[in-house]
């Protein structure tokens, strides 16, 4: 189950679970169609409606009409993989960079994808990491180290430009041996570690360095929420309650809590 896999409390998961049905009903994406006429641009929504039954903790989903015809095709369309390969990626980024990649399983190696449609694969808005320097730091290189360190393969990339200027990256990969593998898999048994030699945060200070934490581009791949004051919310939890949110992504935050504001300096 969620909660067994990705060691969360039991009200945690019900939570992510209704935010990522107000997160999918958001989502959309676009294709084209030829037409008598000419070119279709379209866009869609992935569901016309979703419902989370608070009872049962349940969800039930009607796709867009654009998508309803692809579910039959997904067997041969889509990659497959187990959900404990991404069970321990903390970065949203990661994710997407392990699904990308394992499309081209077979061969060990991607095409040349041009940096625009990279972007978008792997879910960073236009106005986000705008300078590569920051992109290639906070989203790329991080995005690798996770998929590297907790997946069931190894890779790196190779960067494009045309002439000084980036304009795509291209990976190659390989399987990790099984037993690599199932080191790099394994789930981690405690929520803490080092996590319970951090002084309890007062609610003052909860509630000051939440709003700080929501802004810093070094966990802003955590955020799937609207604005920033529902991403500090998120974060004071966490601060309050390390033991129930997932190891690693506490581990982020509150490295960045004593790295990236004051409180390190106020808490040596």
């Amino acid at each position: 189950s969620y909660i067994n896999q990705f060691g969360v409390a039991r009200q945690t998961a019900y939570q992510a679970l209704k935010d990522a049905c107000k997160d999918l009903f958001a989502r959309q994406f676009s294709y084209q169609e030829k037409r008598e006429r000419g070119r279709a641009n379209i866009t869609s929504r992935w569901v016309s409606q979703i419902a989370y039954i608070d009872e049962t903790a349940t969800v039930e989903v009607i796709f867009a009409p654009a998508v309803v015809p692809l579910i039959t095709r997904l067997e041969k369309q889509f990659s497959k993989y187990d959900i404990e390969q991404i069970s321990s990626l903390s970065s949203a980024y990661a994710v997407r960079l392990y699904e990308l990649l394992i499309c081209w399983r077979t061969t060990g190696k991607t095409p040349v994808i041009d940096l625009t449609e990279f972007r978008k694969r792997i879910g960073v808005l236009d106005t986000e990491y705008q300078r590569m320097d920051v992109f290639k730091r906070g989203v790329l290189e991080l995005a690798l180290k996770q998929v590297n360190e907790h997946t069931d393969i190894t890779a790196t990339y190779e960067q494009h430009k045309k002439g000084r200027v980036i304009t795509g990256f291209s990976f190659k990969f390989k399987q990790k041996k099984p037993k690599q593998a199932e080191i790099a898999t394994e789930t981690p048994k405690t929520a803490t570690n080092d996590l319970d030699t951090i002084k309890p945060l007062t609610e003052p200070q909860i509630a000051k360095y939440s709003m700080i934490l929501c802004k810093l581009g070094s966990i802003s791949d955590l955020s799937n929420f609207p604005d920033y004051p529902t991403f500090a919310n998120w974060i004071g939890n966490i601060l309050r309650s390390p033991e129930k949110a997932d190891e690693q992504t506490a581990k982020r935050i509150f490295t960045a809590l004593k790295t990236e504001t004051d409180y390190g300096k106020k808490n040596v």
